[in-house]
């Protein structure tokens, strides 16, 4: 095996079957060859040796990525959001089939996706396909192309080539998924619960209360009846009520196949802190009070919220202060993907967490549902998707600073802790000065 390796990476802090310990990983063909002791490490054609203050994760695994190309690149596109997710230790996403032009709801849609994609990753790209009126019959043929589940959303999406489905055509559509085996991943929202009249211009209040609870309360009820009736597999993308967190206990003691995602920003801020105005903090459904945000991270802490992923939904600058700080005409989605992995270690450090959780809720977790078993572990098998992160060191963010398309960001000026200092796909750094080496996935089951 000596002879066989290439990379051998030794750290006194390795994250391991779910502990942290010294480990040394030997790496052969951009797969993980080895784990041996830290003290006896094989040999191999490059050695790297972590510094004291430096743990060793697998790469993130974000299956929330808007990327936006081809149709929105002016937004976001697949060299600028994949930099990004290196920088900030996600070596895997999946992206959204919407806000793209065309959107991915037809396999020849999801060839066009992959077309404008290829050459231009930096990480390993997955893409979910869409469930929208009038495709249910593309939704087989998607599957079997080898999209990882499909998006739907309940309620408008703001996108007019995305519509939303009802509850008829729902229904329909998980039935379908559950024909084939396919995750349907579900914006839960009932639009006939928000309040437009609500809205208050430049006032975050207005646009909070625009967006009750009771709407995703509402319409994950639906998805779990639906899920417990078909016998279908559901997942609920981007909760933010933490009222939904009893149902969604009590539907899993049923046997409901259902799994469920927050954001890092839903953990990290709290609207009170929202300035009127300030629309890099609008999304969709919104970021919530100070006390919902702590039962959020109680129902994380817990399993009740299986992971935490970006959903990473930039757009032009002009958009997003469309209105002049008009939360009702603002586009909506928060720039997160080279941010997440800080965010979420910051808040959770503070909250007595430990690393390793933040690995499970990041990266293996995320990974086991969306199907990717090579992803988010370090284990002998698995691609050698690592980084070298520094826990301990903080820094202020600087948005002229990120990878992303546009210097536009609810996190600019947060002070975070911990800092990606490398990040190695199958064993490569990702790095400015070398052209992208991310492949294009399929789902593998």
């Amino acid at each position: 095996m000596a002879a066989e390796l290439d990379l051998v990476i030794r750290g006194r802090r390795v994250i391991v079957d779910g502990t942290q310990r010294p480990v040394s990983v030997g790496v052969a063909g951009g797969t993980i060859a080895a784990l041996t002791r830290y003290d006896e490490p094989p040999a191999a054609a490059r050695t790297v040796e972590l510094a004291e203050d430096e743990v060793l994760l697998p790469g993130l695994v974000d299956t929330h990525v808007h990327i936006n190309e081809p149709g929105h690149t002016e937004w976001e596109g697949f060299a600028s959001a994949t930099r990004a997710a290196a920088a900030g230790g996600v070596t895997t996403v999946l992206d959204m089939p919407l806000n793209s032009v065309p959107p991915t709801t037809t396999v020849e849609n999801l060839r066009l996706k992959r077309e404008a994609a290829a050459g231009q990753v930096h990480v390993d790209v997955g893409f979910w396909g869409g469930a929208v009126p009038g495709n249910l019959s593309d939704l087989a043929p998607l599957h079997a192309a080898g999209v990882f589940g499909f998006k739907c959303f309940l309620v408008d999406s703001g996108m007019a080539e995305f519509g939303h489905l009802d509850p008829g055509p729902f229904a329909r559509a998980m039935d379908e998924c559950a024909r084939t085996g396919a995750l349907m991943i579900v914006h839960a929202e009932d639009g006939g619960l928000l309040d437009e009249s609500a809205l208050a211009g430049r006032s975050y209040a207005g646009f909070l209360a625009s967006r009750p609870r009771a709407a995703e309360l509402a319409a994950i009820k639906l998805v779990i009846r639906l899920a417990a009736a078909t016998g279908g597999r559901a997942h609920i993308v981007h909760l933010s009520a933490a009222d939904a967190v009893p149902v969604i206990r009590d539907a899993r003691r049923r046997g409901v196949d259902l799994t469920v995602e927050t954001c890092p920003h839903y953990l990290t801020f709290a609207a009170a802190d929202v300035p009127d105005g300030a629309t890099e903090f609008k999304c969709c459904p919104p970021i919530r009070e100070a006390e919902n945000r702590e039962a959020l991270w109680r129902a994380v802490a817990d399993g009740t919220v299986d992971f935490i992923v970006s959903d990473h939904s930039p757009c032009t600058p002009e958009l997003k202060l469309r209105g002049g700080g008009d939360f009702g005409t603002a586009w909506g989605g928060i720039a997160s993907v080279q941010l997440g992995l800080p965010a979420v270690w910051t808040g959770a450090r503070a909250r007595g967490h430990a690393l390793t959780d933040v690995v499970r809720w990041t990266a293996s977790a995320p990974a086991r549902r969306a199907g990717l078993p090579r992803k988010g572990r370090i284990i002998v098998g698995g691609d050698a998707d690592l980084v070298r992160f520094a826990p301990d060191e903080e820094f202020r963010v600087d948005v002229s600073r990120l990878h992303h398309r546009h210097p536009v960001s609810a996190y600019s000026g947060s002070r975070l802790t911990g800092v990606v200092r490398e990040t190695w796909l199958r064993g490569i750094t990702v790095d400015d000065g070398l052209p992208p080496s991310g492949r294009l996935l399929r789902r593998e089951r």
